[in-house]
């Protein structure tokens, strides 16, 4: 009777994380390289047949295997869990924007995959697919945020240029002359950068270390936009709302039938 319970509650929980998801993808929808995030379940049964297995290397590592080669040491498990849902991850979608022309010259965008470098004043490192840069007080190429802009020997400065534009190779140029490129990263497995803030990346050790990528087109004068389809997550949180409510019904149900075997028992 509780297994039903617990199953119930833990479907709940993993829509309300369905829900948190979506509704962070909404809220960005206007956010320039910004890249929606996709949650994903997996059952309880799943994550309880792994054990942990120390290496000739001395590391421990997590393996995956049979229950019935689980090492139990002559208990006997009864029954099973596999219908009780968790949150396994979430994943960043990594399928381009659309593309909007802004026609200002430092509003770049890349020509397929890659990210932007940006450092702040500590010399932390973040990635993006938001170009959108400006010049700050000191002539340096900054984000929105401040972030300076990372090329290929360091942060870019144009000084007290007048003018300033940025080439299909990714070349700044200010006042004629070439001040830096653009560098633009890549990593092996994108999907499992993390978040940081609306649209900064941190690579994570699923997704490998930056390799800088050559031979990079940029497109000047235009913004990536985010990759959220309205529709599609609408049409998401309505499925998520509704499995979250026929799990509350369910939860209801099982605990008035505990209550109601309860006190069949207790009159007994």
């Amino acid at each position: 009777m509780n297994r039903g319970i617990y199953e119930a509650a833990s479907g709940m929980l993993v829509q309300e994380t369905h829900l948190d998801v979506i509704t962070n993808n909404l809220a960005n929808v206007d956010t320039p390289g910004y890249k929606r995030r996709i949650s994903a379940t997996s059952d309880f049964s799943a994550l309880m047949d792994r054990i942990e297995k120390v290496s000739e290397d001395g590391e421990t590592k997590i393996t995956t295997v049979l229950p019935a080669d689980m090492p139990f040491k002559g208990r006997e498990v009864i029954g099973g869990l596999s219908l009780a849902a968790i949150f396994s991850e979430d994943v960043m979608d990594t399928f381009p924007g659309v593309l909007k022309t802004t026609e200002s010259p430092l509003d770049i965008a890349i020509d397929g995959p890659g990210f932007f470098a940006v450092a702040d004043e500590n010399d932390n490192t973040f990635y993006t697919r938001d170009g959108s840069f400006e010049i700050d007080s000191n002539g340096n190429v900054v984000n929105s945020e401040g972030l300076m802009l990372q090329g290929e020997g360091g942060q870019i400065s144009i000084g007290n240029a007048s003018t300033v534009e940025v080439n299909q190779t990714g070349q700044i140029i200010a006042n004629g002359q070439v001040v830096g490129r653009v560098a633009v990263f890549n990593f092996a497995n994108p999907t499992y950068m993390r978040h940081v803030s609306r649209n900064l990346l941190s690579p994570t050790q699923e997704s490998g270390e930056a390799e800088q990528r050559e031979n990079v087109r940029i497109w000047s004068g235009a913004l990536e936009m985010s990759n959220v389809e309205v529709v599609t997550e609408m049409t998401r949180m309505i499925e998520a709302q509704r499995i979250y409510e026929g799990a509350s019904k369910a939860l209801m149900t099982h605990d008035e039938m505990t209550s109601r075997l309860v006190t069949a028992f207790s009159r007994g």
